[in-house]
């Protein structure tokens, strides 16, 4: 019964955010502007092709931009898969910024091999890259964060997966994680209104409405949405990972951690 779950753990560790639609005409993934950060991030020559071809459908530099990603910023990448995000971060905060992409322990053990991202913490390319080993509870960084990403992966928090833990602890964690005024930046595939847990175990989709509750509960403040990865065109029947999903409509939603909070 553990095998189901042993390759989808396999499948996290090598691949994120893969609920990518169909792709848009060439280039609508890359804003222009070749002197901006996030474009130039786009440009490092050490990104694998397949990350590359996946620019078009997932607007990395739209939906950092969003988050408002910056040089010199502390950022982690929670649940990095293959690091598709991780490499674009290290880029785009530059030298004097750094980029935690944060593996859960549960992952880990599951899938019983090193985790793909360890090859970039590993590479002097990539030296602002610090791997973090630990539970998807015990989340957490060596310093205070501008930002944390979840990209395409928040439905998992509802699997059995992860344990099925307790979302809004995890949620406290990553504010706890934030300085005043950072940002929590969840990408994920729209489920059907309603379907929690269900969604997110059968299709790899998540309600939004249950993460808005989910993550405001924890002290956030809702402050937008973009709706750069949104698509009429998805039936939100089909699994979003199979390879027949089609365009999958996905949400893009930014919370803030109050400047007033205590830090």
């Amino acid at each position: 019964m553990r095998k189901p779950l042993l390759s989808l753990a396999a499948a996290l560790l090598v691949t994120a955010c893969a609920t990518a639609p169909a792709a848009p005409p060439p280039g609508a993934g890359r804003p222009m502007g070749g002197g901006d950060p996030l474009v130039r991030a786009l440009d490092d020559p050490k990104r694998p092709e397949a990350d590359v071809r996946l620019d078009d459908s997932r607007h990395p530099a739209e939906v950092l931009a969003f988050g408002g990603v910056r040089p010199g910023a502390k950022v982690a990448d929670l649940i990095p898969g293959n690091g598709y995000y991780t490499r674009i971060l290290s880029r785009a905060v530059g030298p004097t910024g750094k980029v935690y992409t944060y593996v859960p322990d549960e992952l880990t053990k599951l899938a019983n091999r090193k985790p793909a991202v360890a090859g970039i913490a590993d590479d002097p390319a990539y030296g602002n890259v610090e791997m973090v080993l630990n539970t998807l509870p015990n989340f957490g960084a060596p310093e205070k964060l501008d930002l944390v990403l979840s990209a395409g992966t928040y439905h998992y928090h509802y699997t059995r997966l992860l344990g099925s833990p307790n979302v809004v602890a995890i949620n406290r964690k990553v504010f706890d994680s934030l300085k005043p005024g950072g940002v929590f930046l969840v990408v994920d595939a729209v489920a059907p209104a309603g379907t929690a847990a269900q969604g997110a175990e059968n299709l790899n989709r998540i309600d939004p409405a249950t993460v808005r509750s989910d993550v405001t509960k924890a002290g956030f403040v809702f402050e937008g949405e973009s709706p750069v990865l949104r698509t009429t065109a998805d039936g939100y029947q089909t699994n979003a990972l199979a390879p027949n999903a089609g365009r999958v409509d996905q949400f893009v939603y930014k919370f803030r951690k109050p400047r007033t909070a205590a830090r």
